[in-house]
């Protein structure tokens, strides 16, 4: 029988590495089949992961967007309330200077005319000054309080 078997296996013996060959195939084709398998399902994830990640990072720019917004119209809003209220028409100064704000904020007239002539009173020595009609002291090592 043994015999047999070597008779057989020497008039077949190129069937050996055919069938290797085949076995190898096939567990290399499974092989495959299941690191194909897990890649697909890592780029499932990972687009997954990147839509994730972008999501967050729209909301991020947006979130940070609004507290621009919120933070500029606060800002607007105080500095608003810092400009001093400049009024050009006399009847719109009237108007206001009747209101509560504007009898705080108003002047009346006696008190604009005081101030008009403080102005004038510091304005004229500089123009007498710059008229010349002053003399040179004589010496003109003199210290500069006297000129």
């Amino acid at each position: 029988m043994i015999h047999t078997g070597l008779a057989l296996l020497g008039r077949v013996w190129w069937l050996v590495p055919i069938a290797a060959l085949a076995a190898g195939w096939w567990w290399t084709d499974r092989e495959l089949a299941d690191v194909r398998l897990t890649l697909a399902n890592e780029r499932t994830v990972r687009v997954q992961d990147l839509a994730d990640a972008e999501r967050a990072k729209l909301k991020t720019e947006r979130d940070a967007a609004e507290r621009i917004a919120s933070a500029t119209g606060t800002y607007a809003d105080r500095l608003a309330n810092r400009q001093p209220l400049i009024l050009e028409s006399t009847n719109t100064v009237r108007e206001y200077a009747q209101t509560d704000a504007g009898r705080v904020r108003c002047r009346d007239a006696d008190r604009v005319r005081s101030i008009d002539l403080l102005d004038a009173r510091f304005a004229a020595p500089a123009a007498a000054a710059d008229s010349g009609d002053r003399a040179m002291p004589a010496d003109a090592a003199a210290p500069a309080g006297g000129r």
